[in-house]
């Protein structure tokens, strides 16, 4: 059976990534998510959701709840989170073709100047 952990600090993030993607205030992704507005803010002190929040998060977000769950012991093909980065920013609409790469050195530079050896 598989064990691991949630990373609610990093379920945190991701929401508020899609926040600013969207443009949104907390109380606007409160009002779409059909979560509590209580529920954000005891996420941003660092507690998880409760599974129902959590699955109404997933779904307003379009996250998947098993990206952030660590030491699950199956074992799958990871691609590479930089090659998925750069996939989506060329991808997302709302950017332009020079804003996507733009982004796109950013985050590689950023990325090799902080990654793990």
């Amino acid at each position: 059976m598989a064990s691991g952990k949630f990373d609610g600090e990093g379920f945190f993030a991701a929401i508020d990534s899609v926040r600013i993607a969207r443009n949104l205030n907390w109380k606007k992704v409160a009002e779409q998510a059909e979560v509590p507005a209580s529920t954000l803010t005891r996420m941003s002190q660092g507690r998880k959701p409760d599974v129902d929040s959590l699955a109404s998060l997933c779904a307003w977000s379009g996250l998947k709840v098993e990206d952030f769950t660590l030491g699950m012991t199956k074992k799958k093909v990871m691609t590479e989170p930089l090659a998925e980065l750069t996939a989506h920013l060329r991808a997302d609409p709302k950017l332009s073709k020079e804003g996507a790469k733009a982004l796109e050195a950013l985050i590689k530079t950023a990325y090799q100047q902080f990654r793990r050896s």
